[in-house]
């Protein structure tokens, strides 16, 4: 059951940022800090990428856990009420996300997704980055 009334819920599910997150934020500073120079959202794209370096052809998605099912993490947790609504829905983005990361790479673009759960390490995330960015190809 929910700890909530329906209204309550609605309130707080509205605050929920699809953009400029904490951990956008977090990615693209360190990717400026790292010398490189990006778009944002570009709608011209399939899935509207967080990160857009159109010169190099690489993207750079930044999914919650949560949000994506990210595999295997206690973040990527199933909330205890209206299971079934949860897990349709939040399948449903985990799929989205597979058929727009298929397409970018048929139109010749290198992705990568950062999760939010990654951002702890820093360092770790620092050189994937930069390996992901010197790569020649996906």
């Amino acid at each position: 059951m929910d700890t909530m009334t329906p209204s309550e819920r609605s309130e707080r599910m509205s605050r929920v940022r699809s953009v400029d997150t904490q951990p956008e934020l977090t990615v693209r500073k360190l990717m400026f800090a790292m010398g490189y120079r990006y778009r944002l959202h570009d709608g011209r794209l399939p899935g509207k990428p967080d990160i857009v370096l159109h010169s190099r052809r690489k993207i750079i998605f930044v999914h919650g856990c949560f949000w994506h099912r990210h595999r295997n993490c206690p973040l990527a947790r199933i909330p205890k009420s209206r299971k079934t609504f949860w897990m349709s829905k939040l399948e449903g983005n985990r799929l989205r996300d597979g058929r727009v990361k298929a397409a970018l790479r048929r139109a010749g673009w290198s992705v990568a997704t950062v999760w939010e759960c990654q951002l702890t390490n820093i360092g770790r995330l620092e050189n994937r980055l930069r390996r992901f960015m010197e790569s020649g190809s996906n």
